[in-house]
């Protein structure tokens, strides 16, 4: 009873007295292989596992290549809206020209989704090269501060030559040295993403040594930190991204899994400085359990089992694409301002703030679907962070905490966090 009534107090006070807690923005990247997207129509209704995967991962930022055309891109944009978060937005749409020359084969195109409440696209450009075009989307971050400490990134989607061969890995150093030369018209401390399909087998091919070249005027690294030689090569096998297939008949290729051709790279000053940067081992393929077992097999059979993605994530994957998405999280200290949310009750907690075991909460259903609650101590340490999952009523076991006073954070949005006192 003493400690209630201490709790309350306290509680009170901290009411005005404890400043305004504020988040870091954490930010998901995805990029994938749509393998032929919707041409390769076996199976039907391919969007379906699309929507599956884009659903459990919900992407910042959605880079592709082997998009067909203009309205498969509006399809999967209308997905995203309707079925996870009604603030993606898409890109315009511009068709390859690169090939023109040879061939004008202008089916497998690349794009970029994002999520307009945290980015706004400023600009977008295309690098022509000797096969396809190079994408470039330059992005604002919608910061509380945008107006006089702006932050931008600039991502980049390509789809490299493809196959081994000492032609096809010239075509994909010129097409990295066409990207090198653009890059210099930015500035040098720029924030860069490139994302893609690069058919690299290994990282000695003179195309990721241009990319990786440390007198470069942007140089690029890998986050995963697992350059070597990838293809066939069980070792690496925690980066594989392709094939996810040795059954014929869907499309693509049906090798089994043995190869990393699916990357996103960073600028190498995204490792260190504090704007907007790398999160420390987040970078993931997904669907890939690093089970290695799974070498040579389909990603949806039992060998390729693990903790991380379940048999229905990777069956998904499985029948959409014979390649794996990559992701990585990207971060900034600064806060965003996503909407005026501050004054909205867009999130509280439904029953006592003095709790036992159990923490019932409420988010607004515009909400629930893309962002994360983190709990805080009263010193401001992180204790945990509590994924939605489009969840509109919560329940959340808190009986492991110590007695003492907590805070909840909806990240990425500017709002006042909740309290709640522990009192087993």
């Amino acid at each position: 009873m003493i400690f209630k009534k201490y709790a309350i107090a306290l509680l009170v006070t901290c009411a005005f007295t404890i400043p305004h807690l504020s988040a870091q923005a954490t930010f998901k990247a995805m990029s994938y292989n749509l393998l032929n997207f919707p041409s390769q129509d076996i199976p039907t209704n391919r969007i379906q596992y699309l929507q599956i995967t884009l659903t459990d991962y919900q992407p910042d930022l959605f880079m592709v290549c082997e998009l067909n055309n203009e309205a498969a891109g509006v399809s999967i944009l209308d997905m995203m809206q309707q079925n996870i978060n009604p603030n993606y937005a898409m890109a315009n749409f511009v068709e390859n020209s690169s090939d023109d020359g040879i061939g004008n084969q202008n089916d497998l195109q690349n794009l970029l989704f994002y999520d307009s409440t945290k980015f706004t696209l400023v600009s977008q450009d295309e690098i022509s090269t000797v096969y396809r075009d190079i994408n470039h989307y330059k992005l604002k971050v919608n910061t509380v501060n945008q107006a006089t400490n702006p932050i931008y990134l600039d991502a980049f989607v390509a789809h490299l030559k493809a196959s081994s061969g000492t032609d096809n890995e010239a075509s994909r150093l010129q097409m990295i040295t066409d990207l090198e030369t653009y890059l210099q018209t930015l500035p040098a401390d720029s924030h860069v993403i490139f994302g893609g399909d690069f058919n690299f087998y290994t990282s000695s091919e003179s195309g990721f040594v241009e990319l990786t070249d440390t007198s470069n005027y942007i140089t690029f690294v890998d986050p995963a930190n697992q350059v070597g030689s990838w293809h066939n090569n069980i070792n690496y096998i925690d980066v594989f991204s392709q094939a996810t297939r040795t059954q014929t008949g869907m499309g693509g290729a049906t090798g089994g899994f043995d190869d990393r051709f699916d990357f996103i790279l960073t600028s190498e000053n995204m490792l260190t400085n504090t704007d907007l940067f790398y999160v420390d081992n987040s970078y993931q393929v997904y669907g890939n359990n690093g089970n290695s077992n799974c070498f040579n097999q389909e990603i949806n059979s039992s060998d390729c089992s693990g903790s991380k993605f379940s048999s229905t994530i990777r069956g998904a994957l499985y029948n959409f694409s014979d390649h794996l998405p990559v992701t990585l999280q990207l971060q900034t200290n600064e806060s965003l301002s996503i909407t005026d949310l501050a004054l909205a009750k867009v999130f509280e907690i439904t029953g006592s703030n003095l709790v036992d075991a159990v923490l019932s909460l409420k988010i607004s259903p515009e909400l629930s679907a893309h962002h994360q609650l983190a709990i805080y101590d009263s010193l401001g340490k992180l204790i945990k962070t509590i994924n939605l999952h489009n969840s509109v009523y919560l329940k959340e076991d808190v009986s492991m905490l110590a007695n003492g006073l907590y805070y909840i954070v909806l990240q990425n949005a500017n709002t006042q966090p909740l309290k709640f006192i522990v009192n087993h």
